[in-house]
C-alpha cells in the first residue's frame, strides 16, 4: 500500500498541476504506522512519480525559510498591486523550480475568488482581478511563444498558435491586462541558459506592456556575473544542505516506494554524493529503484547505490530539458541509450544503428545531424577516442543526463 501523492508536473509553456493520486501532505507518525502495519509483503511498491526527479510534489521538503521570502516578495498582492520585476537564483537541483511552481500552484488554486489571490481579510480588489503564470522558457523560446503562453493562460477563448504575428499577439495580452481588467505576476523560469532568452532579453519583451504586469525570472547565475543589470529585488535559494537532501530523499522513497526499501545510511550516502543537488539525488534513487525492480528485490543494496551513482552524471543535464525536446530528438536519444556503452561510436555508424530502429524513422544522415545539434546543446558528448588517426578523429556520443530515468519516463 502505497502513500497517495499527487505530483506537480511540468508542462511546455505554463504550469499544469497533475494530480493522479488524490492527495500530498507530510506524512504524521500515524500514517507512517499504519502503512508499515498494512505492508506485510515483500514486493517492492514503485510508484514512479514519486521518486521522478522531473516531478515536484505540492509541499516541498526543506524550503521553509525560502518559501517564507517568496511570501515577503509577494506581500504587496495582499493590497491589490504587484510586487516589483524580481530575480531568483541559485545552483542547478537547489530546487528553484520546485518552490516557485509549488507556491504558484497553491495561487493559482485561490484565482476563483474576484479580486485577491490570496484570501485576506482586507477588501477585495475587484478592479483588478490578480493572476499568476508559470512560463519554462524551455518551451516559450521565441517572443511569440512568450506572450502565448502568458495568454493562454488569461484568458478563456482559444489562442491561435500560429497565424498570427508577434506585435498582434503582444497587442491581445496588452488588451488583456487594460484598464480595469487584470493583473497577472508572470514567473519564467530557466532563464539564461544555453537555448533560453538571456535576463535582459525577457525584460525587453515585457517592456511595452505597460500596465497590469510583472514578471519575476528564476536562473542559475549569480547576479554579479549577468551582462545586464538584474532587477532590485533579488532572491537566492542555496544549495540543499546534506540533511534537507536526506529528507528530501527519505520523504520521496516513503512515497514511491516500500516502507522498507531503503534504508537511513543509503539516503545518507546519495545526499553525500548528490552534494545539494536535489535533481542529481532523485536520479540516483529511481535509478537504484529501478534495478531492484528488474532484479526483483524488495530492498535497495548498497550495490544498488553503487551502480546508480555511476549511471548518473553528477552536475549533467536535468532530465526536464531532454524532455521538452521535439518528438523526433528524444526517439534519437531512446535508440542511443539502448546502444551499450562501449559500441557508441564512432558517430556514423552510431548514426546508422539508430536511422534502423523502426521507432526512428530517420535517415542516417538526419540522425547524424542530431547527434551534432545535441553535442552543441550538451545533451550529449562527443569524446575523441583515437587522437592519432589523421584528419577528424573518431568520436563516442556519451549522453549527459540520467539514462536510466530517462528510458523508463520516455517509455
Amino acid at each position: 500500500m502505497s502513500v497517495e501523492t499527487p505530483i506537480v508536473v511540468f508542462r511546455p509553456a505554463s504550469l499544469r498541476v497533475h494530480c493522479n493520486k488524490p492527495s500530498l501532505k507530510p506524512m504524521d507518525i500515524q500514517t507512517r504506522m499504519r502503512r508499515r502495519q498494512s505492508d506485510t509483503d515483500d514486493t517492492l511498491v514503485l510508484e514512479q512519480e514519486a521518486i521522478s526527479p522531473v516531478a515536484h510534489v505540492a509541499d516541498p521538503v526543506g524550503r521553509g525559510t525560502t518559501l517564507e521570502r517568496l511570501l515577503d516578495y509577494l506581500e504587496p498582492m495582499l493590497n491589490g498591486t504587484l510586487p516589483p520585476e524580481a530575480y531568483i537564483w541559485g545552483p542547478a537541483g537547489a530546487g528553484k523550480s520546485a518552490v516557485v511552481a509549488a507556491l504558484f500552484a497553491q495561487l493559482q488554486s485561490q484565482q476563483s475568488r474576484p479580486g485577491s489571490i490570496i484570501h485576506t481579510a482586507s477588501p477585495p480588489n475587484r478592479d483588478h482581478p490578480q493572476s499568476v503564470v508559470y512560463v519554462d522558457a524551455r518551451s516559450a523560446t521565441s517572443d511569440f511563444g512568450l506572450y502565448h503562453a502568458v495568454l493562454d493562460e488569461l484568458i478563456e477563448t482559444a489562442v491561435p498558435t500560429k497565424g498570427v504575428r508577434t506585435e498582434t499577439m503582444r497587442d491581445r495580452l496588452q488588451e488583456a491586462l487594460g484598464p480595469c481588467s487584470k493583473q497577472v505576476l508572470v514567473a519564467v523560469d530557466h532563464i539564461g541558459e544555453a537555448e533560453t532568452m538571456p535576463l535582459s532579453e525577457l525584460a525587453e519583451k515585457f517592456e511595452d506592456i505597460d500596465t497590469g504586469l510583472s514578471w519575476v525570472a528564476i536562473g542559475r547565475s549569480d547576479p554579479a556575473s549577468l551582462d545586464s543589470k538584474p532587477p532590485t529585488k533579488r532572491i537566492r535559494i542555496p544549495a540543499y544542505d546534506r540533511q534537507a537532501l536526506i529528507d528530501i530523499i527519505t520523504s520521496r522513497a516513503l512515497s514511491g516506494l516500500g516502507p522498507h526499501t531503503l534504508e537511513h545510511r543509503h539516503a545518507r550516502h546519495i545526499a553525500e554524493w548528490a552534494d545539494g543537488n536535489a535533481h542529481d539525488a532523485l536520479a540516483a534513487l529511481f535509478t537504484a529503484a529501478d534495478r531492484v525492480v528488474d532484479r526483483s528485490r524488495s530492498t535497495i543494496r548498497k550495490v544498488d547505490i553503487r551502480a546508480a551513482l555511476e549511471a548518473t552524471p553528477r552536475s549533467g543535464v536535468a532530465l526536464g530539458k531532454v524532455l521538452l525536446l521535439p518528438d523526433s530528438r528524444q526517439r534519437v536519444l531512446r535508440a542511443l541509450v539502448d546502444i551499450g556503452d562501449g559500441e557508441r561510436s564512432p558517430v556514423s555508424a552510431v548514426a546508422s544503428e539508430i536511422a534502423d530502429d523502426d521507432d526512428v524513422d530517420l535517415s542516417a544522415g538526419t540522425v547524424k545531424r542530431y547527434l551534432y545539434e545535441l553535442a552543441e546543446d550538451g545533451i550529449v558528448e562527443r569524446i575523441q577516442i583515437d587522437e592519432s588517426t589523421q584528419g577528424r578523429p573518431p568520436s563516442r556520443i556519451e549522453p549527459q543526463f540520467p539514462t536510466y530515468v530517462f528510458e523508463r519516463l520516455a517509455d
